[in-house]
C-alpha cells in the first residue's frame, strides 16, 4: 500500500478529493454502480478505508460530486455553444443541443441514480450546495434562451427537465450491461442500441415546438 499523507491545506484537500473522484469515475466506466464501494475505491487509490473516511463518509457523496462536475461541464458547454442572439433556428438549436448531450452521456447515466440513490444518502448541507450550483445554471439558461428562441422564461426550466429526463431514460438503454446482454443472448433476442444523438435531436426539436411561442 502506498504511503498516505493526510492533506494539510485546502489545496491538498482538493487534490485528494480529485483523486477520489477520478478513481470512482474510472470504476463507474467499467462496472455497475452497486459493485463500487468505498473499499474498492480505497483499494484503487492504495489507501485504507480509514484514510478515505477523512474526506468522504459515503459512496454517494463521491457520486454527488461527480454529478456536480458533470452538470457544470454540460451547462457550460451549452452556454458556450448558444451565444446570446446567435439567431439559431429550432433545427440548428436541436442539433447543437443533441451534440452536447451526446458528449456528456455520463451526466445522464449518473442521473439514472441521482434522485433514488445518490441524493438519499448525503447530508442536507451537501445536497443544498449541489442544488444551488445546478439552479445557478438553470437561471443562466433562463436568461439566455429567450434571446435565441421565442420561449418564455417560465418555460425554460420545464424544457431543460424534459430533455434531461428523456436523456436519462435513453442513455440507460445505450449503456452496455453484460448481464442484460447475456440474458438477451440466452433467449435469442438481439440487443437494440438506440442512436442516442439522433433520438435526442428529434426529441429536443419536439420540445422546442411545444415550449416556444
Amino acid at each position: 500500500m502506498q504511503e498516505f499523507i493526510r492533506a494539510r491545506s485546502d489545496e491538498q484537500k482538493a487534490m485528494r478529493i480529485n483523486e477520489i473522484k477520478e478513481a470512482a469515475r474510472r470504476q463507474f466506466a467499467t462496472r455497475p454502480y452497486h459493485e463500487i464501494t468505498l473499499t474498492t475505491i480505497a483499494e484503487e487509490l492504495g489507501w485504507s478505508r480509514a484514510n478515505l473516511y477523512k474526506y468522504v463518509t459515503t459512496k454517494e457523496e463521491i457520486f454527488l460530486l461527480l454529478t456536480g462536475d458533470d452538470y457544470t461541464a454540460y451547462f457550460q458547454a451549452l452556454l458556450a455553444a448558444l451565444p446570446e442572439n446567435c439567431g439559431y433556428s429550432a433545427d440548428v438549436l436541436a442539433e447543437v443541443w443533441a451534440g452536447i448531450a451526446n458528449a456528456h452521456q455520463e451526466y445522464f447515466r449518473l442521473g439514472d441514480l441521482l434522485s433514488t440513490i445518490i441524493e438519499t444518502n448525503v447530508t442536507v448541507e451537501r445536497l443544498a450546495e449541489f442544488k444551488k450550483g445546478y439552479y445557478s445554471f438553470v437561471d443562466a439558461m433562463t436568461e439566455r434562451l429567450p434571446h435565441i428562441i421565442n420561449i418564455e422564461p417560465k418555460n425554460v426550466d420545464p424544457l431543460i427537465l424534459a430533455i434531461y429526463y428523456h436523456a436519462v431514460g435513453y442513455v440507460s438503454g445505450c449503456w452496455h450491461n453484460p448481464l442484460i446482454a447475456e440474458a438477451l443472448e440466452r433467449i435469442g433476442r438481439p440487443r437494440h442500441v438506440p442512436p442516442f444523438r439522433d433520438e435526442m435531436r428529434d426529441f429536443i426539436l419536439m420540445c422546442l415546438e411545444r415550449y416556444t411561442r
